[in-house]
């Protein structure tokens, strides 16, 4: 949802830095390379140890490389297979980096359990809700269904409840329990987004599969009628032949 919205308005706001880049001669995979780097550094350096808000400020910064990178393909006119492998890629080591840093968190200073499981289930329904939509595409499906959470909310939700909790190191009261509430939120809704296109996929198979047997069956009542219209022409033009025949004998 928010991938409709946010990132036509980002991409404008961040198009002149995409020229100002492109005129010093960065390559967009230098900074998918560097946005992903610095993402990874901020979540597994600061989260671990507590410090949400300096840790989101990290990460908001580098975040916005994956529209720069897209930006900056599209004006040099480069976009291309590698390019988009590269940068769906790093955007799952991304992703898996920050999910991994509430973990560590709640593993060791956090001190709770549950969060951290919950933290890792974040991080892997998150690998496997953009698994589903890729092998979906690649075996030739659209996947044509809008997540509950998809990638944009899941950061939206998880790195501006982060920052709001790292305020709580600055004396602000109970605002630390948005961190787990936000992270509740991330793992019921990737769940509910990966059962949408659970579904949105074996409807979209089992209608392609109809449809393709459908094909077969047209196909073959063609060729079968073909085959019938053939051996009716044969056989008139075998009889057209024999009365020719007899009315030659009895000419004689």
């Amino acid at each position: 949802m928010l991938n409709k919205y946010a990132r036509a308005f980002f991409t404008r706001v961040l198009t002149p830095f995409a020229s100002f880049l492109i005129r010093r001669g960065v390559s967009p995979d230098t900074v998918t390379l560097i946005g992903t780097a610095g993402v990874v550094a901020g979540a597994l350096v600061f989260f671990p140890r507590g410090e949400f808000f300096w840790g989101t400020i990290v990460i908001t910064l580098f975040v916005f490389s994956d529209l720069v990178d897209g930006n900056m393909a599209r004006q040099l006119g480069r976009s291309s297979r590698w390019g988009a492998f590269l940068d769906s890629t790093l955007d799952r080591v991304a992703d898996g980096a920050i999910f991994a840093g509430f973990a560590l968190w709640y593993a060791g200073g956090g001190d709770d359990i549950a969060l951290c499981a919950v933290s890792i289930f974040c991080l892997a329904s998150g690998q496997v809700v953009s698994y589903t939509k890729a092998r979906g595409e690649s075996i030739g499906l659209p996947v044509a269904v809008n997540g509950l959470v998809e990638r944009a909310e899941r950061l939206v939700i998880s790195l501006v409840a982060a920052g709001l909790a790292g305020l709580h190191a600055f004396g602000v009261p109970g605002i630390q329990y948005l961190l787990p509430v936000a992270l509740w939120i991330v793992a019921v809704g990737s769940l509910v987004t990966l059962v949408q296109r659970v579904v949105t996929v074996r409807r979209e198979s089992a209608e392609a599969e109809a449809e393709a047997e459908a094909a077969e069956t047209a196909e073959g009542a063609e060729e079968t009628s073909g085959e019938a219209q053939a051996g009716a022409g044969s056989n008139g033009a075998a009889r057209t032949s024999e009365n020719a025949s007899r009315g030659s004998e009895a000419a004689k």
